[in-house]
């Protein structure tokens, strides 16, 4: 038989018009890895006595991305891939942290009431601007100026 780089491509048509016919829209890039793997069998496989290659070489890759796809589907039902969302839900395990907050008051010593309100509701609570001025039921504004003057005090605290 041919060298393998020749069937390939005498075959790519085909290739291509199984993976539409099977709609794989998703995966593209694998499933025609699949399929080469496949007409690589096919080829190593064949019997020219039984009929003609082509033929057989069609069956053989259909079947083979046909349980490629099976198992995709059967991956994708037995292993959940939670949203984004989810990781946001998710309850941190050192936010009952005692020592992270002793910490985060270290640095708060030089900082005003307004601007520890801001660093412990963000750092600890991990709430955004708008959920601490509603939360304190202040502008926006005055959040932002709470944020930029702990920022500042921060970084020259550990400036020293």
């Amino acid at each position: 038989m041919e060298s393998f780089e020749q069937l390939v491509d005498q075959y790519k048509p085909m290739l291509h018009k199984i993976m539409h016919s099977l709609h794989l829209y998703k995966h593209h890039e694998e499933f025609y890895q699949h399929s080469l793997i496949a007409l690589w069998e096919a080829s190593q496989r064949f019997d020219p006595q039984k009929g003609s290659f082509t033929n057989y070489a069609y069956t053989y890759i259909k079947g083979y991305l046909l349980m490629e796809l099976k198992k995709l589907h059967q991956d994708q039902e037995r292993n959940v891939h939670p949203d984004e969302q989810f990781w946001d839900l998710a309850a941190d395990p050192y936010s009952d942290d005692p020592l992270q907050e002793e910490i985060l008051l270290s640095y708060c010593e030089t900082l005003t009431p307004n601007q520890k309100k801001w660093l412990l509701y963000t750092i600890r609570d991990r709430l955004s601007v708008k959920e601490i001025a509603e939360l304190e039921k202040v502008s926006l504004s005055a959040v932002k100026g709470w944020r930029s003057g702990a920022r500042e005090k921060v970084k020259n605290l550990i400036r020293e």
